[in-house]
Formats: C-alpha cells, sequence, structure tokens
C-alpha cells in the first residue's frame, strides 16, 4: 500500500537501537561536554571579534561568520539527539526532520562557500596589499557574507521543497538525524529529478573547492616570492588551509556514508560517519583559528590575563 508524504506527521530514527542503556548515559555525556565545548569556542571568538575594534577587518569578519554558521547547523542537531539519548522512543516530526534537512545541509554548503570568501580574502591581501582595503570595503565584505550564507539556504531550499513533494512508502530512517538521501531511499517513486538537483548542487559546491584550491595555488607562488608574504601567508592562509581539510574530510565521510553505506557495516561506525560532520568542523575551526591567528590569540590571552589580575585582587 502507498503511503504519501501529506500522510506522514513523523519518522522514526534507528540509529540509536543497538545501543545500551548504559552506554547511552556514556554517550550523552561525551556528547554533552563536546557540545558545551562547541558553543564556548564558537562563543567565545565571536564575542572576541565584535568587541574588540582591532579586529574589525575582513578577515576576521569572515571567522566570525565561520562560528556562526557552526552554531547554526549544530544547533539542529545536538538538542535532539541529547534528548534521543535519554528517551525510548526515537521519533521525529515530518517537518521536524524536513527542518533538519535544510539547517544541516545549508551549514555543509555554507561552510564551502565562506572557505571560498576567505580564499578571495587573502588572495586580494597577498596580492594586492597596497590595494586591498580600496577592494575589501564594508559593503563588499557585506555582499560576500551574504552570498555565502543566503545562496547555500537558496539552493538547499530547493532541494527540501523538492523533497517534502515525494510520496514515501516508509517512515524508518536508519541515521541519527535526518537528511536527504534517507528520504529519497523511502520515496514510492523514480527520483530522478531531486538526484539531478542533487548532482547540481554538488558540482556547484565543487567548483567552489576547485576555486579555493586555485587560489592558494596562485598564493604560494605569490608569498613564497619574499619573506614578509610568506610570513603572512603562514599566519594567516594556513588556518584556512587547515580549516578546508576539516571540511572536506567531514563531507567526503558523510558522502561516503550516505551513498555507499551498507547494512553490513557495524551501526557505531555509521553513527560516527553520520556524527562526525556536526561535531569536528565546530569544534576544531575555532581552536585552529584562536592558535594560529596571533590577534586572536594575544586578545584572547589578554583577556584571560586581566581577569586573572581581577581576581587576585
Amino acid at each position: 500500500m502507498m503511503t504519501n508524504a501529506t500522510a506522514l506527521t513523523f519518522f522514526h530514527l534507528t540509529g540509536l537501537s543497538h545501543m545500551t542503556q548504559r552506554l547511552r548515559v556514556l554517550v550523552f555525556a561525551v556528547t554533552l561536554l563536546c557540545y558545551a565545548a562547541i558553543l564556548l569556542v564558537n562563543g567565545l571568538l565571536i564575542v572576541t571579534i565584535v568587541l574588540e575594534k582591532k579586529l574589525h577587518e575582513p578577515m576576521y569578519f569572515f571567522v566570525c561568520n565561520q562560528c556562526v554558521n557552526g552554531l547554526y547547523g549544530t544547533v539542529a542537531f545536538f538538542p535532539k539527539f541529547l534528548y534521543d539519548l535519554l528517551s525510548k522512543s526515537h521519533i521525529i516530526s515530518y517537518f521536524g526532520c524536513l527542518m533538519q534537512v535544510f539547517i544541516i545541509y545549508s551549514y555543509a554548503a555554507s561552510e564551502i562557500a565562506i572557505l571560498a570568501v576567505m580564499a578571495y580574502d587573502r588572495y586580494v591581501a597577498i596580492s594586492r596589499p597596497l590595494e586591498y582595503h580600496a577592494i575589501m570595503t564594508k559593503c563588499r565584505v557585506l555582499l560576500l557574507v551574504t552570498f555565502s550564507r543566503i545562496v547555500p539556504m537558496l539552493c538547499q531550499a530547493v532541494v527540501t521543497i523538492m523533497s517534502s513533494k515525494l510520496e514515501l512508502c516508509g517512515s524508518h530512517i536508519n541515521k541519527l538525524y535526518c537528511e536527504n538521501w534517507s528520504l529519497l531511499k523511502l520515496s514510492c517513486n523514480p527520483v530522478t529529478s531531486n538526484s539531478i538537483v542533487g548532482f547540481v548542487n554538488i558540482v556547484f559546491y565543487f567548483g567552489h573547492d576547485l576555486f579555493i584550491m586555485c587560489s592558494y595555488v596562485q598564493l604560494v607562488k605569490l608569498a613564497f616570492r619574499s619573506e614578509d608574504g610568506k610570513k603572512k601567508f603562514t599566519q594567516t592562509c594556513v588556518p584556512h588551509l587547515l580549516s578546508l581539510f576539516n571540511i572536506t574530510v567531514a563531507l567526503l565521510f558523510d558522502l561516503m556514508y550516505a551513498r555507499y553505506g551498507t547494512s553490513s557495516m557495524p551501526q557505531s561506525l555509521k553513527n560516527f560517519m553520520a556524527i562526525q560532520i556536526l561535531a569536528i568542523p565546530p569544534l576544531l575551526n575555532p581552536i585552529i583559528y584562536g592558535m594560529k591567528l596571533s590577534k586572536i590569540r594575544n586578545k584572547i590571552l589578554q583577556s584571560f590575563r586581566r581577569k586573572k589580575g581581577f581576581e587576585l585582587s
């Protein structure tokens, strides 16, 4: 019997079905600690950049934008996952499932777009240092930030709307959260048009990756012509490259899981591959920037020293 999308009011998330109660409590504690760390490190960088006038420069605004995006992506997963770990039933409403798909996918696409914007910013800074501030005006910075957030949301809105039109023949999703590929697998009918749109999205953001790579190849050639260029590249570009590596590996894991994950694969491995894109980049990116970008690092250390001195006095 065919069940269409309008008849479904909720989905069952079966990713936790293999876990014992004791293991769930342990995972809950680790997950809560991880989410608290994500909120802390991203919040610390955002507040530092917003409050410190010396950091009101394009590069730091883009870093702040990436931290905001990390918080945006994780809020769609962690609260619900923490609740499910302590709950006997793991269900999500139909609307909540579509919202998870929209937020998580637009978060991942925004990560790539933000890194593309950062690559452009560093290219201008190193290749045309005397014209940098004339090119990277407040208006252009706002335009680039808007591009990195609005375009991924529009792309994902199309994907989500198309998914909402599917006629589904099941309600069980073998994952910790809703994702588009799982909905496509539940479809009663062929999903050719959805697959084409999804493929176009992948190619579009793969183009972003190529742009980033080409930009940094040119940057390496320019930067290593002088000691000053080499120093600037090491201090400001290496964190972006590490961040790019971070999100690219996470996306590859997620893509491999979605497309090629088999029933013979251990559920714990499936869960790790599903969760790492929402845990590792938002946690590591702010730490990388905090450690490698000297202005941010020095300001944070200065704030802690001030606070410690105030407490001692």
